[in-house]
């Protein structure tokens, strides 16, 4: 029953439809495989009962001639999603005891697609970190080790449960958010498939927000193909979120051709960093020689003002980070904190947020709110909005010059040892979303394929980065990436 768990989802799909196996056997071999995963930390909130009635009602539909794309598939769902009558804590105190009465739009559509939801997933508080070692349900690991050493990694963050639990082949597929890189820099660490699409391709609504002009759900998957499928779910108009574009959803799925003869694909000098690790200046030649045998032009391109990503990423994304934690307050609902006689609403507003907020989260919050303070506003915050426009019109540029997609690495670095950047500067531990920031800061697709392993053993991912409202393009590119790179290595079993 266990190797039901290793199957993918476009697979599964065909197999259910087919009737070789039923959702139930597939959801009972998964819900065995996170009960004996407990090790990893993924999943945070087990939902057997929900998953193990909306498995029936899949076989049912199924059974009856109506079997849309996702029917059957058990999946995960980040903790950043409120999902009906179920925790929804965004891996914070202060949202302990949360269950939210109504379904984001997200998980709503994936539902409405037939899908099972297995549970919720760890990721780190509010979404902010990347390493999963923020999180109030304590750290999720990465099934991969480094060679013979029993070191726990991280899995990344801030979806890094998600990236877990797919790794380790604990669900089918999961959903993840990405604010700076929290779908790809995981993706990258853990092997697997990660894409943000484009700001506005998939509703916010019912997504706990951390920064709401970067923020964008995503699919996490074993391949491309999968994550194709699962992105043409999730996607489409929601009245409830005005950042939602009333766009209509190509079939993903279809435009897998693999053929990108033609394509002009952009390398970016300014990701060449010192320092860079050499496997992965190797990896990235290795990505570039890949797509230009598969017929793509290789070009060289600039965007001289990606060494300012991450100072403006890191001020913009604190500023919204503090106006929408604002609501968390004590008063209705979550974390409230006790009294002691004589105590006012002060008392009450300030022993909430440090009970309920963790060093991460409280340290984002005071740079946001200092960023936004009336003398500084113009001087960091203003300033940084400017620079994101001209960061925007980099892409533009080198969109306008023909180019089609974007190649550069995911990460800098493969997954590190848990803990092992608790003493370094905080600053140290913001470089790991170095390649990703300027995607989010600039609205656009990205996606995360793995392309390699390093000499220790451990999965190493490349980025593609598209047009805007062409994820379909950059599914294609990436497909024909992956089936270049042909990555089929998985984790040993440890836990």
């Amino acid at each position: 029953m266990t190797d039901l768990t290793k199957m993918k989802v476009a697979e599964a799909r065909d197999a259910l439809r087919a009737g070789d196996v039923t959702s139930v056997e597939l959801t009972e071999a998964c819900l065995g495989a996170i009960d004996a995963a407990d090790a990893l930390g993924a999943f945070v909130h087990k939902t057997p009962e929900i998953a193990m009635e909306q498995a029936k009602a899949a076989d049912a539909r199924i059974k009856g001639g109506e079997a849309p794309s996702l029917c059957g598939i058990p999946m995960g769902i980040k903790d950043l999603f409120c999902t009906r009558g179920v925790p929804s804590q965004a891996a914070s105190r202060i949202l302990e005891g949360f269950k939210p009465e109504y379904e984001s739009t997200v998980t709503g559509k994936l539902f409405d697609a037939g899908a099972v939801m297995l549970g919720k997933l760890n990721m780190d508080e509010f979404a902010m970190g990347s390493s999963n070692e923020t999180s109030c349900y304590g750290n999720a690991v990465n099934p991969w080790r480094r060679g013979n050493d029993d070191t726990a990694l991280t899995p990344g963050g801030s979806s890094g449960g998600s990236a877990a639990a797919v790794a380790a082949d604990l669900c089918l597929a999961a959903t993840g958010t990405d604010t700076g890189g929290s779908i790809r820099q995981p993706a990258a660490f853990t092997g697997i498939t990660g894409i943000k699409p484009t700001y506005g391709r998939c509703s916010r609504w019912g997504i706990v927000a951390f920064a709401s002009s970067l923020d964008q759900a995503g699919p996490m998957t074993k391949d491309v193909r999968d994550a194709a499928i699962l992105l043409q779910a999730m996607c489409g108009h929601d009245p409830k979120d005005s950042t939602s574009a009333e766009l209509a959803v190509p079939d993903f799925e279809a435009m897998l051709t693999g053929d990108i003869r033609g394509k002009t694909i952009g390398i970016p000098r300014e990701y060449h960093m010192d320092g860079m690790p050499d496997e992965i200046e190797a990896l990235w030649a290795r990505g570039r020689d890949m797509l230009a045998d598969a017929g793509a032009k290789i070009v060289d391109i600039s965007l001289p003002h990606t060494k300012y990503a991450l100072p403006t990423y890191y001020v913009i994304a604190p500023a919204e980070a503090s106006s929408n934690l604002a609501r968390y307050d004590g008063v209705r609902y979550g974390h409230r904190a006790r009294l002691s006689q004589g105590e006012g609403i002060n008392d009450m507003y300030e022993k909430t947020r440090a009970e309920g907020f963790g060093a991460e989260v409280q340290r984002r919050v005071m740079v946001g709110t200092y960023v936004l303070s009336a003398g500084f506003y113009d001087a960091y915050y203003n300033r940084a909005r400017k620079v994101r426009t001209l960061i925007k019109k980099d892409f533009e540029d080198a969109f306008a010059s023909g180019v089609d997609a974007i190649l550069t690495p995911a990460t800098p670095s493969a997954a590190f040892g848990l803990g092992e950047m608790q003493d370094a500067d905080p600053v140290q531990m913001y470089l790991n979303d170095v390649f990703t920031v300027t995607v989010n800061l600039a609205g656009l697709p990205g996606v995360s394929v793995p392309a390699g392993l390093d000499k220790q053993g451990l999965p190493l991912g490349l980025q593609l980065i598209g047009r805007p409202w062409e994820e379909g393009d950059l599914l294609n590119t990436a497909y024909a990436l992956e089936r270049a790179a042909g990555f089929v290595e998985k984790p040993a079993k440890w836990w």
